[in-house]
């Protein structure tokens, strides 16, 4: 199956809140293309959605890797980050994610 496919069927999956199949297919398009961000933002949430911090934080830096200049990777990042506690790393995504925002 196509990634494109896995994508779409891992967003039905994400919708119907079955986050685990959501992460599954998710996981074999980005498996098919490493830089493939709209994957790697949905499964970054499907990650923080099911509580897997660490998972959702390697996820959302990919996504940050491959689309430097996309402001939800670093709104991502900065919830995830603050969720885990590391509040000065949420705000730096914080303010870097303003900053996006502002051009």
């Amino acid at each position: 199956m196509p990634k494109v496919d896995h994508y779409h069927k891992g967003m039905d999956f994400f919708s119907e809140d079955k986050l685990e199949l959501a992460i599954e297919e998710l996981e074999k398009a980005v498996e098919e293309d490493p830089k493939y961000g709209d994957a790697l933002h949905a499964l970054a949430m499907s990650y923080y959605h099911v509580g897997e911090l660490e998972k959702a934080i390697e996820r959302g830096e990919q996504f940050k890797g491959v689309e430097p200049g996309n402001i939800h990777a670093y709104t991502c990042l900065s919830m995830f980050y603050n969720a885990k506690g590391l509040i000065a790393k949420a705000e730096e995504m914080g303010a870097t994610a303003a900053e996006l925002g502002n051009r």
